[in-house]
């Protein structure tokens, strides 16, 4: 093996530290995002998987007044607005007040953009909960005061828990509520979903 000399050993060290000292720049530019997350093609649909340490993406049903409604796969930190925009925005006759369009979305989460014509099959505001669970990041004051031990003052304290806390990702999170107790908790497990 050939010696390597000390100016070798320096010009080594020197490069290393350069290197080193890039990459603390790349990761402080840009919040550490960028360096930690990649993309790699997901099939013939044309999207992509990003990974990231936000714990990569999430996947959502966007249903109702949208006009390609469906599954998506979007970012993590997307929004519901995100949501409905993937799903070729809403319809003329749809419902955007009635849902908030600013709370981030949970992987699994259904956005359901409800229409104002009559008879329409979607889910309103005020729909019978026997349809199926509750989605936490679209539910209404209306629906969250349908499930047993939840008043409008409960109901009002969890939405505005959602919205300070950019979503809720587990019904468990509920637990962090002035006014849930464990038997209520009980009743939002089987009634609500993220």
């Amino acid at each position: 093996m050939p010696e390597v000399s000390r100016a070798q050993v320096f010009v080594y060290a020197a490069i290393a530290v350069a290197l080193l000292l890039i990459g603390l720049r790349a990761l402080e530019a840009g919040g550490g995002e960028e360096a930690s997350s990649f993309e790699v093609a997901a099939g013939k649909s044309g999207g992509s998987l990003s990974l990231d340490g936000e714990g990569g993406d999430v996947v959502v049903d966007v249903t109702g007044a949208v006009r390609r409604p469906g599954v998506y796969r979007l970012p993590a930190g997307s929004r519901v607005e995100d949501a409905v925009g993937r799903a070729g925005g809403a319809e003329g006759h749809a419902v955007l007040e009635a849902i908030n369009l600013a709370a981030r979305l949970a992987d699994g989460q259904q956005v359901v953009v409800p229409s104002s014509r009559p008879g329409a099959t979607v889910a309103t505001a005020g729909a019978a909960a026997e349809d199926g669970p509750i989605s936490l990041g679209t539910a209404t004051v209306d629906q969250l005061d349908t499930i047993e031990g939840i008043g409008p003052v409960t109901a009002q304290k969890i939405l505005e828990f959602r919205d300070q806390h950019g979503g809720i990702s587990s019904v468990d999170q509920l637990d962090q509520i002035d006014g849930i107790g464990p038997a209520t908790m009980d009743a939002l497990r089987s009634r609500l979903q993220p």
